[in-house]
């Protein structure tokens, strides 16, 4: 919890720079770029969470690898978790600046899970029904769950309604237990 404060004030923080640079999608990519280039290959990953290795010498070689290729507030950034000794908040901060690049857009995002992929018409007239219902913008993943016998669980922000025949299925047991 206390992590996700923090990496919430750095993507606040870097957001408010890339609105005031006018450069908020820019920066957004190259926060994902960033943090691909370094947690996506395990020796990467392992120098730069690296409690062992100086600070200055991380810096040094980040610098030199992404400068000129990525933009100078989310490289800035990054060198910055590595002064203050934060390099694991990475994904976190990401994380929360793609929350508030997306709720600056006005959307909110969307989960929509199903035994078996929705076709792109299913899974269009599922998110116009809740954007009509809701009165909001969704960006909408959709994941397919092959355990789920059938029916659909939506995850809009942090509310989850669950339309499985297993959800359904556990709210009938809580009713009937409920009553006894």
């Amino acid at each position: 919890m206390a992590n996700e404060t923090v990496a919430r004030r750095y993507g606040s923080a870097i957001f408010s720079l890339a609105d005031e640079q006018r450069s908020v999608d820019v920066v957004g990519k190259d926060l994902h770029a960033l943090r691909r280039a370094v947690y996506d290959d395990d020796a990467t990953k392992r120098f730069f969470l690296s409690p062992v290795i100086d600070r200055n010498e991380k810096e040094k070689v980040l610098f030199a690898a992404f400068n000129g290729k990525a933009h100078e507030i989310p490289l800035n950034a990054l060198l910055l978790l590595v002064r203050k000794r934060r390099e694991a908040l990475l994904p976190e901060i990401v994380r929360q600046y793609d929350a508030l690049q997306m709720q600056a857009r006005g959307a909110e995002p969307l989960t929509v899970t199903s035994a078996k992929q929705l076709s792109s018409e299913e899974l269009r007239s599922i998110v116009a029904q809740l954007e009509q219902m809701y009165d909001k913008k969704f960006e909408v993943r959709q994941q397919v769950d092959p355990a789920l016998i059938g029916g659909l669980r939506i995850m809009m922000g942090d509310r989850r309604v669950d339309g499985s025949i297993e959800g359904r299925l556990a709210q009938l047991r809580r009713t009937l237990f409920a009553n006894d």
